[in-house]
């Protein structure tokens, strides 16, 4: 019962109302019974009644409306996938979708951060690069130029087309749209051979730290 009064604060606090079924049409339990069977009209039918909800979710927590549509996307391939978790006895089918959906909608916030983050570190390792080297270097120069290399070495290791992704945009400065429309690739791939690409790197430069 007080789950039940938790989800009803929930959707009450997020604006969310569930929706009335017209006379005849399956009721939000019934439609998530049949996406547990794997039955591809109630996953249709759910998205339809509810996409509009779920949408205004994503937005008040990403703030971006392309994002928000391809993460909308996502979200209905997870209930999909998870609709084997849902319980009619822990709550109504709309209080599990927008619990899942404020989840992605964090996940997908707290990458694009961590990406941004780590965006900015590596372009700092970019602009400390000094145009060539000094016969007289400082032990805090070499340290530098290790570094470089380390760096090198890394995206040297990448899968291709996450290389080609790094170095178009942070040698040659291109913006994920350049780069989409030099390389005839959809935006949404160019951003993830980005994120990929950069923690691979770190990745890799911590490893190469412990080595040394």
């Amino acid at each position: 019962m007080k789950a039940r009064e938790n989800e009803s604060e929930t959707e009450k606090s997020h604006g969310l109302q569930p929706a009335v079924p017209k006379p005849g049409s399956p009721t939000d339990l019934e439609l998530m019974q049949g996406v547990q069977r794997e039955e591809a009209e109630a996953l249709s039918q759910l998205y339809d009644r509810y996409n509009g909800i779920i949408k205004a979710l994503i937005l008040r927590v990403v703030h971006n409306e392309a994002e928000a549509d391809d993460l909308l996307q996502e979200i209905f391939m997870e209930i999909w996938n998870q609709a084997k978790n849902f319980s009619a006895q822990k709550g109504k089918p709309l209080g599990w979708m927008v619990t899942l959906a404020r989840r992605r909608a964090i996940d997908k916030l707290r990458k694009k951060q961590a990406y941004a983050r780590a965006e900015e570190r590596l372009q700092r390792e970019i602009e400390q690069q000094p145009d060539a080297w000094v016969h007289n270097s400082t032990e805090e120069e070499i340290l530098d130029g290790d570094r470089r290399i380390l760096i090198r070495r890394v995206i040297e290791m990448l899968p291709p087309p996450q290389q080609q992704a790094i170095e178009l945009a942070f040698f040659r400065g291109m913006s994920q749209r350049e780069i989409a429309a030099n390389t005839n690739t959809p935006l949404g791939t160019v951003k993830t051979r980005l994120e990929l690409g950069l923690k691979k790197i770190y990745d890799g430069l911590k490893e190469l730290r412990d080595e040394l």
